[in-house]
């Protein structure tokens, strides 16, 4: 699985979220996720949603991922700095 298939994986199970997602080797993966599903979710629910859309994928296909989760504000305020 590459970078490109598990960008898409998060984008179809999280309507209208961007993701970007980063490999060495298409087994470990680093993702930066940003949805308006994620609002007034704590972090844990955030990986949560971001599992289920990957589905089984996880743990199979995707050995590892590194996640970090934004709301569109919160992406913004920290890319303003």
């Amino acid at each position: 699985m590459d970078p490109q298939q598990v960008a898409r994986m998060i984008r179809s199970g999280l309507a209208g979220s961007e993701a970007t997602v980063a490999s060495e080797d298409n087994v470990h993966f680093e993702a930066l996720v940003v949805a308006d599903a994620f609002v007034g979710k704590r972090a844990l629910q955030r990986h949560q949603l971001v599992y289920a859309a990957l589905g089984a994928a996880m743990g199979n296909e995707i050995h590892a991922l590194a996640l970090k989760v934004y709301t569109p504000e919160e992406y913004a305020a920290q890319r303003r700095g």
